[in-house]
């Protein structure tokens, strides 16, 4: 009976699983892809044809054979978010899977591997994470596996080299650690090779030598190896494209490199490369793109490099070159860009440069260059950049700059440049930065009938320029930069300045300006930084300038300026220094608003002037009737006045010693408590001990950051909030807030490590971030190397991105605080125009403060 009732079982079992293993239908697998994806109204649009039927093939993004089978699945593009479903396994027909560029989450479907027909798989671009499933290196036939830009953590996966067919394989974007395995050696058919932007450690193994087949290979970005480049690479001879930049590689480069014939792009900057460069990288006959900028190569340029007749770019800024450009560099027949900059370099550029027709960037700034600039440099109408700054040079600018109508920005600061500027330079249309400060220039203000939108800079200071500003001035209306500082400019300021309405800062300083301070330049309402110190201005301070909503600098110094300074300049809140000093001004300095902020020095040196700091004020400056009944106390009444506030003091001192009991009380009831995001080896103790006054690495709106160095010596970023709400129970979704970012984990956003609160004080512990900020990067002593291309993609994709601080608007409105500021005022050069006359902050403010901390220089 008991062996009736357990086959009975048994079979019953058997049944049940064979019902379950039975395959769904294919539309019915595509529904269950569609049911984990979270549909917005696009995607739903998107995936509207998928319906409950059995006609799946007509479906959009779906394509069948001729049996009715779908073949590929491409739902690239298509900005959906959810998970991959694992009923995609059903579709046992595919050979093309890709849902490239979306935002699909959690783990790579182990199913995949039952789709043994596949020979496409793109899941890159989404945020999948977790580790790489191994069971998918059971796809034998698959060609191309591209799992750019993930989330993906662990080792790198090690039985791919299982999959023979295998001729595409990207790995590179996601978080793999360890070493890069030296099975790697062993595939067969492999054409391309990426794990860069991971963070990999350890030796590149000599082993990659052996995949003869491979094309190209790209080790770099993030990862930090030991040791340098393999000699073995030396095998590869079909490599076309080989990438190691920015990954810790050291040593001298090995001479195999040059048997690799078909090399033709060679990156490997950012590295701690050292020795000279080797004569054996002459022997690249195909190579077109050479950077090796940013190490410690020594010595000169080798002659062999001559013989690069297909190079097209050649960087090797940033190193210890010494030497003469060699001549040849300049008769490089496809050369479009050379960038030279910050090396020792000697003697004159070479004067066959731009012959070529085809040279668009050159930038051999910061060298110990001498001699004329060559007057080919714009030979074809290409040259884009042209950046010799911080040199030795001298002689004229060649005129046929003048006619370079595709030059966008010119930099030839800090030379020994002479003669006048080429006509027709600021009538380039494309010209967007000129900066040719620092020269021996002379002659006038270039006059011109047309100038280009996007001339955002104009730099002409400390050169020896003279006569009036033309009227034409007008046409600059683009420009925000306008420095014309240390000349010998004169005459009055042209009222046509009010038509420049981009302008953000003025500096006329130290010239021989005269007349009065035009009231037009008042017009320019973007305007915070206007120095027009060291002239030779009279008459009184024009009250325009209070309509300036977001001036924040204003020098009138040194000039002959009379009459007070206008009372309505204190109501300006934008303004966080003056200096009116050694002028004729007379009268009472207003002492409210920011003016009482300002340090006396700000107006020394006019005698007529009076208020704090400057002496009492003659008869009659003050408020006559003010004065009399100043005069009319009598003993009596003062007496009253001095023991009433004697009686007041005693009686706050009363209260403060009861407050103090009551908070003391108060936090016996609640102690600091850390939330963590990962595991530490610290306490809130250790957190707290780091919050002094010597450990303080940086202030800003958002608080104060200190460095803290915990028990295990690991070091730690503490930032305490500023206070936002006072006496409020409610933390307003801020450790909601906390503990969503906690839970992030992204290359470019600083890890939180978790966080502390006590009453109205919070306190976020970060990683350390030993090598400073990325303000000290653009404005600190290394800032004058970022070109103005890269600080504009810094700053259009730091406009885009989710600070870590989850934004400056949402912050201080979901705190309780009012919407309405005056908190943040001190920062004025880094706000929203918008704020200036609203004083709210909302999103945009956010992105304009990125955007300005990273541009302003």
């Amino acid at each position: 009976m008991r062996v009736s009732i357990f086959l009975l079982f048994f079979f019953f079992l058997l049944h049940l699983t064979l019902i379950t293993a039975k395959p769904l239908p294919e539309y019915q697998a595509l529904l269950s892809v569609k049911s984990s994806i979270t549909l917005d109204p696009q995607s739903s649009l998107t995936l509207a044809t998928w319906t409950n039927t059995t006609h799946h093939c007509t479906w959009s993004h779906v394509t069948c054979d001729h049996t009715r089978h779908v073949t590929s699945l491409d739902l690239s593009n298509l900005n959906l978010t959810g998970t991959l479903n694992p009923n995609i396994q059903y579709l046992t027909h595919l050979i093309n899977l890709t849902v490239a560029n979306n935002n699909f989450v959690g783990n790579i479907p182990s199913q995949i591997s039952n789709l043994s027909n596949l020979r496409y798989l793109n899941l890159s671009n989404n945020i999948f994470n977790e580790t790489f499933p191994p069971e998918i290196c059971k796809l034998i036939l698959l060609e191309v596996m591209d799992l750019y830009n993930n989330n993906l953590t662990g080792e790198l996966p090690v039985n791919v080299t299982e999959m023979v067919n295998l001729r595409h394989l990207h790995l590179g974007g996601n978080y793999f650690s360890g070493e890069i395995p030296a099975s790697y050696g062993r595939f067969v058919n492999l054409e391309y090779l990426a794990v860069s932007g991971n963070e990999l450690t350890g030796f590149i193994p000599p082993e990659i030598g052996n995949v003869t087949t491979l094309k190209e290979l790209y080790l770099g970005y993030y990862n930090e190896y030991s040791g340098g480049l393999p000699p073995e690479f030396g095998k590869l001879k079909n490599l076309v494209r080989f990438d190691a930049a920015n990954c810790g590689i050291s040593g001298e480069v090995p001479p195999e490199i040059g048997n690799l014939k078909n090399l033709d792009t060679l990156f490997l900057q950012v590295n701690g490369l050292n020795g000279t460069l080797t004569e054996s990288l002459g022997s690249l006959s195909s190579l077109k793109s050479l950077d090796l900028s940013n190490n410690m190569f020594t010595g000169m340029i080798p002659k062999s490099f001559e013989k690069l007749s297909n190079l097209t770019l050649l960087n090797l800024f940033r190193n210890k070159l010494n030497g003469v450009i060699p001549e040849f560099i300049g008769k490089l027949p496809h050369l479009e860009v050379l960038q030279l900059w910050e090396n020792n370099f000697t003697g004159e550029i070479p004067v066959m440069l731009g012959v070529n027709g085809k040279l668009r960037i050159v930038d051999l700034s910061s060298n110990k260059l001498t001699g004329s600039l060559p007057g080919n440099l714009c030979d074809g109408n290409r040259l884009e950049t042209l950046i010799i700054l911080g040199n030795i040079l001298f002689g004229k600018i060649p005129d046929s700059l003048g006619e370079c109508k595709s030059l966008s920005r010119i930099r030839m600061g800090e030379n020994y440049l002479n003669g006048s500027i080429p006509l027709g330079l600021f009538s380039l249309p494309n010209l967007s930065q000129v900066e040719l400060q620092d020269n021996m220039l002379s002659g006038e203000f270039p006059v011109t009938d047309s100038v280009s939108q996007n001339l955002g800079q104009v730099s002409l200071s400390n050169n020896r320029l003279t006569g009036e500003l033309p009227v034409s001035i007008r046409k600059l209306t683009g420009v925000q930069k306008l420095l014309l500082d240390g000349n010998r400019f004169s005459g009055s300021i042209p009222k046509e300045i009010g038509e420049m309405q981009e302008l953000s800062k003025v500096d006329f300083s130290g010239n021989r300006f005269s007349g009065e301070i035009a009231p037009e330049i008042s017009k320019c309402r973007l305007l915070t930084y206007v120095d027009l110190s060291r002239n030779e201005f009279s008459g009184e301070i024009p009250s325009e300038i209070t309509g300036m909503h977001i001036l924040n600098y204003l020098n009138l110094s040194r000039n002959h300026l009379v009459g007070s300074i206008p009372a309505s300049v204190a109501s300006m809140q934008s303004l966080t220094s003056v200096d009116f000093s050694y002028n004729n001004l007379s009268g009472l300095v207003p002492g409210t608003g920011q003016f009482s902020y300002f340090n006396y020095t700000s107006f020394l040196g006019n005698a007529g002037l009076c208020g704090p700091y400057l002496g009492p004020c003659k008869d009659g400056v003050l408020n006559s009737t003010r004065q009399e009944h100043s005069k009319g106390l009598s003993a009596s009444v003062k007496l009253l006045l001095v023991i009433g506030l004697l009686v007041c003091s005693i009686a706050f001192a009363v209260a403060a010693i009861f407050k103090a009991r009551s908070i003391k009380k108060g936090s016996e009831a609640r102690a600091w408590k850390l939330t963590t995001f990962q595991r530490l080896d610290f306490t809130c103790d250790d957190v707290l001990n780091s919050l002094k006054e010597d450990n303080i690495i940086g202030k800003g709106g958002a608080g104060i950051v200190y460095k803290g160095v915990m028990p295990n010596n690991e070091h730690v970023a503490v930032k305490r909030l500023a206070v936002m709400s006072r006496g409020s129970a409610h933390d307003h979704g801020f450790n909601a807030e906390i503990q969503t970012l906690g839970r992030i984990r992204h290359r470019h956003i600083v890890r939180l490590l978790g966080f502390s609160s006590y009453h109205e004080t919070n306190l976020l512990v970060y990683e350390y971030m030993p090598n400073g900020s990325l303000g000290e990067m653009l404005h600190g002593k290394k800032g004058g190397h970022l070109h103005w291309d890269t600080r504009y993609k810094i700053a259009l994709e730091a406009a885009k991105a989710h600070v870590a601080d989850f934004g400056l608007a949402k912050f201080m409105q979901d705190s309780g605080t009012s919407e309405c500021m005056s908190a943040i005022a001190s920062s004025y050069g880094y706000i929203a125009p918008g704020y200036a006359y609203t004083l709210k902050v909302d999103e945009k403010s956010d992105v304009y403060i990125e955007m300005a901390n990273l541009a302003h220089m």
